[in-house]
């Protein structure tokens, strides 16, 4: 299948590894061309190195400061001349009990968390060259169903949730769509740290792959083909929607 990404350019945050790495290579693996966003510019260059100068940009910057957004809109502009899109991923708060974290602590990821992806998506329908934006963003399967010991997340993705849904009913009439993402347990350093508090690392990943149908942890690459597909004009007619990328794991419909 031809996905029409040829000479497309999207935004990529949290693009130095896990799910923003492996969707910008799938982008460009179609022919789109990438912005790349993350606080790490060392490993940014090896992607750029990776996926080849003419089709990859690095910013090296941090969501948490307003501005990046607009810098990143403007970066894809002047070295590709168009915009048509993003990845919008924004990393997850900490991990605790409802009442266990504090309150800067939930500051600190609605800003990071909720006004981040705002941020990046208010950038790019404004920037954008064509009609047609598509914008992914990174939630969890926390938008549907709580995780023990992730109580800012349980609070936070199911907001963001209903927000794909608000932003693609307001959004749609112009010919943007907006689609989030819910990926399971994939192999990503995120879930190495998450799991690295159990006493037994690898005994926990192992008992995380026995919960899922496939009875395996996903891999970023097989995220990163499902955001290339959801971004490219071949998911034209998809919109307002959570997709979970799960395995199977996720038990509410």
């Amino acid at each position: 299948m031809d996905l029409h990404l040829a000479d497309r350019t999207f935004v990529v945050t949290a693009a130095s590894a896990g799910l923003g790495r492996a969707t910008a290579s799938a982008l460009v693996a179609e022919g789109a061309r990438v912005v790349l966003v993350a606080r790490r510019a060392d490993v940014l260059a090896e992607v750029v190195a990776e996926l080849g100068e003419d089709a990859a940009v690095a910013l090296p910057a941090d969501l948490s400061d307003p501005a990046t957004p607009g810098r990143a809109c403007e970066l894809a502009l002047s070295r590709f001349g168009s915009l048509d899109g993003a990845l919008v991923s924004v990393g997850g708060p900490p991990r605790g009990a409802a009442l266990a974290n504090s309150e800067q602590e939930w500051r600190d990821a609605f800003d990071s968390v909720f006004l981040a992806a705002l941020r990046v998506s208010r950038a790019v329908l404004e920037h954008a060259t064509r009609d047609d934006v598509a914008l992914a963003w990174v939630l969890s399967s926390t938008a549907r169903e709580p995780l023990p010991e992730m109580a800012i997340s349980n609070g936070l993705r199911p907001g963001l949730g209903l927000l794909v849904k608000q932003l693609a009913d307001e959004v749609g009439p112009r010919g943007a769509r907006v689609v989030g993402l819910m990926p399971g347990t994939v192999r990503t350093e995120r879930i190495t740290a998450l799991h690295a508090h159990s006493d037994d690392p690898e005994q926990a990943m192992a008992d995380a792959a026995a919960t899922i149908p496939l009875r395996r942890l996903g891999e970023p690459e097989e995220f990163g083909r499902v955001a290339a597909f959801v971004l490219s004009p071949a998911a034209s007619y998809l919109s307002g929607c959570l997709l979970p990328v799960d395995g199977g794991k996720m038990r509410t419909l």
